[in-house]
């Protein structure tokens, strides 16, 4: 999956200003004005983090990153805000689980450093679904071996703490093989 990010912001000199910030950076950055224009392109594009801002005419950015929190719970939450309101940074972390909040103007840097930490957190988060989904799937592999060769997930060891496999005949031995490799062809 591409490093995609969405801006959503209702002042064009804001979006031009955050695309040069990030004009040599490896990601596909994409642009909105609106909640709602946001929100159509996140349907059909696969969007890693969200940059928002907080104060848009129609849907403001808390009212939208709580949105996307509900859609897209994997997408990754920014607001940006001109104005620095406890009540709205409050807002903004509690109904969108915003992973972070910056006040206009910007320092690129530490938008920069946010954004690539972002960007590793959602790759993160990605590939441990991928592996907890692995491990689920092995688990309900082991009890189906279990059941067809009971003891075969039974580890036992001898007193130097090597593990002891059971005697198998050469016929059990043979199928249990023929059985992995089914699975796995």
């Amino acid at each position: 999956m591409k490093n995609t990010i969405l801006i959503v912001d209702d002042e064009p000199n804001v979006l031009a200003a955050l695309q040069r910030t990030l004009f040599d950076e490896p990601y596909a950055v994409r642009t909105a004005s609106s909640g709602e224009d946001a929100l159509e392109i996140l349907a059909n594009c696969k969007t890693k983090l969200v940059i928002s801002d907080e104060r848009m005419p129609g849907m403001d950015g808390a009212e939208f990153l709580s949105i996307v929190k509900e859609r897209y719970p994997e997408t990754v939450r920014i607001m940006l805000t001109g104005y620095a309101s406890l009540d709205a940074a409050m807002k903004a972390v509690n109904s969108g689980e915003v992973y972070r909040f910056f006040v206009k103007p910007w320092n690129d840097l530490e938008l920069t450093m946010a954004i690539k930490s972002a960007i590793e957190k959602f790759d993160l988060e990605t590939e441990n679904r991928r592996l907890l989904g692995l491990i689920r799937n092995q688990a309900v592999e082991l009890k189906v071996m279990e059941r067809r060769h009971a003891g075969i997930t039974r580890l036992e060891k001898d007193k130097c703490g090597n593990l002891l496999i059971p005697d198998f005949s050469d016929e059990e031995k043979a199928e249990i093989l023929a059985e992995c490799e089914m699975e796995y062809k």
